[in-house]
């Protein structure tokens, strides 16, 4: 049987959120559901997997339920299917942010950052220049982690090992922007809806990736990206079609493990890797 693996979140403003936690976990509880829901003053986002019948009676449940239809009837989700279940239980967690920026200024319940969508952004690339001849720079909002499993041809890296380091990086960066169209991406989503919103007054016509990378492959596939893209559940990365790949993480460490570095005799499923052991070595 195929797992139906969805993701979404929406800012949205939730003052009385911790009262939601208890209904959303007895719900997933009850339908088999399995992943994490991350519930903030500012929204949701979710990350569950189950059966198609388990996965659609939550989203219509969410969606219409008296407590929180008003907030989420429209709440986009993207879909990928794995055979097996990639989470291990079900988390409900109640969090200051529903992705942590620590700049509490910036705010995307309230206004929502330009955006380009999947197709659009693939024809500007095409042509080397959006609509306007501007060259255009794709700027990775991700942890390093993340870009070396993979990443847009040519796009522009902040060397973050958090989100939250993501405003002093791209302070130093701006001056180099000016004049460019720029388009932050990031893996659903979520990361830039607070990364345009800060770069607003920076760099001018700034726009976010629409619905994040997995869109993207959704929408239009691989091109003009190199490699995978990191998710974070057991199936590690994914490729354009939306599939699971080989790469793998080390149990011990948590570095990215690429096929290649499996055929590696220092690394062991479950024990260690070559990260691990070069780690060690430079103490």
């Amino acid at each position: 049987m195929n797992i139906v693996n969805i993701a979404a979140y929406q800012f949205v403003s939730l003052p009385s959120f911790a009262d939601w936690r208890a209904p959303i976990r007895e719900r997933c509880e009850a339908l088999g559901l399995k992943g994490t829901v991350l519930l903030s003053p500012e929204g949701i986002n979710l990350f569950l997997a189950g059966g198609r019948e388990s996965v659609d009676g939550f989203l219509d449940w969410l969606r219409t339920d008296a407590l929180f239809g008003a907030c989420f009837h429209d709440l986009p989700v993207k879909e990928s299917l794995s055979r097996e279940q990639p989470f291990n239980r079900m988390l409900v967690k109640l969090k200051r942010e529903i992705i942590t920026m620590r700049h509490p200024t910036i705010r995307p319940e309230g206004s929502r950052a330009p955006a380009v969508d999947a197709r659009t952004l693939k024809h500007w690339l095409d042509q080397g220049h959006d609509d306007d001849g501007r060259e255009v720079v794709m700027l990775d909002t991700r942890n390093d982690f993340e870009i070396r499993v993979g990443t847009f041809v040519n796009a522009v890296e902040l060397n973050l090992s958090h989100f939250s380091e993501f405003p002093k990086a791209v302070d130093a960066l701006a001056p180099s922007l000016q004049n460019k169209r720029v388009v932050s991406f990031c893996t659903g989503g979520i990361r830039c809806e607070k990364a345009a919103i800060y770069m607003a007054d920076k760099v001018p016509g700034v726009l976010q990736l629409d619905g994040g990378i997995l869109k993207y492959f959704e929408e239009v596939g691989g091109a003009h990206w190199h490699g995978e893209c990191f998710v974070f559940d057991r199936r590690v990365a994914l490729d354009p079609k939306l599939q699971e790949t080989p790469t793998r993480q080390c149990f011990a460490c948590r570095a990215v493990v690429t096929p290649a570095e499996q055929r590696d005799v220092r690394y062991q499923t479950g024990g260690s890797c070559p990260a691990c052991f070069e780690g060690s070595s430079a103490h």
